[in-house]
């Protein structure tokens, strides 16, 4: 049996996978951060802090260039707000992510979103989405002790659809979820954005 024909659980990561939100998160953390003098490159975003949640982020800038801890909270509450102001304006159904999951969830796979974003964003983001009802588990950052790239909550994830690491395939697009899916001992889709994300691919790699 190949390990495509061995999948029984699928389960995706939703910024730069389900939602295109990479550049909201970056708008909307610099949006807060200017605030009291401090910024993230565009660079830096994408090479080093892209997919880790706002805390996280907030506690390397505190490490290398500063910024006070006492602002942690207040920046991050700035942010979420921001965040969730610019999906409310942006978010959408996108028809390709709706063909996927209506296909995964009629031939009965059990479908999970493991996310390092808080749980208000996540929800919100995939309602605007018109992608919540489809998943019978959902991880937030909240939901673990240590976040992607740590693999707790692929592990965790597993647990709570009722299946093993290697019968699960992850979607994810950037290297902190994917070393945290692998550790987890999980099949890996790569993603390159939401726009690119097409059934034909998924069935190919089901084995169907």
């Amino acid at each position: 049996m190949s390990s495509s024909q061995a999948i029984r659980t699928v389960v995706f990561d939703m910024d730069g996978v389900l939602i295109d939100a990479k550049e909201w998160h970056y708008e909307a953390l610099n949006s807060a951060l200017e605030l009291f003098g401090y910024r993230i490159s565009l660079e830096d975003h994408l090479s080093r802090f892209d997919g880790l949640p706002t805390k996280r982020k907030l506690e390397t800038l505190s490490i290398e260039v500063g910024l006070p801890p006492q602002l942690h909270k207040m920046i991050n509450n700035i942010k979420q707000e921001r965040t969730l102001r610019i999906a409310a304006q942006y978010c959408f159904p996108k028809p390709n992510l709706l063909t996927i999951l209506t296909y995964l969830k009629n031939e009965d796979y059990r479908i999970g979103l493991a996310t390092n974003s808080i749980r208000q964003t996540t929800e919100a983001m995939m309602r605007y989405s018109g992608l919540w009802h489809f998943f019978d588990s959902v991880l937030t950052n909240e939901d673990v002790g240590q976040p992607k790239p740590n693999p707790e909550i692929y592990l965790k994830s597993c647990q709570a659809l009722g299946s093993n690491p290697f019968e699960t395939l992850v979607f994810e697009d950037n290297h902190h979820g994917i070393d945290a899916a692998k550790l987890a001992g999980c099949q890996v889709f790569e993603v390159v954005d939401p726009n690119s994300l097409f059934l034909d691919e998924v069935l190919e790699r089901l084995g169907r």
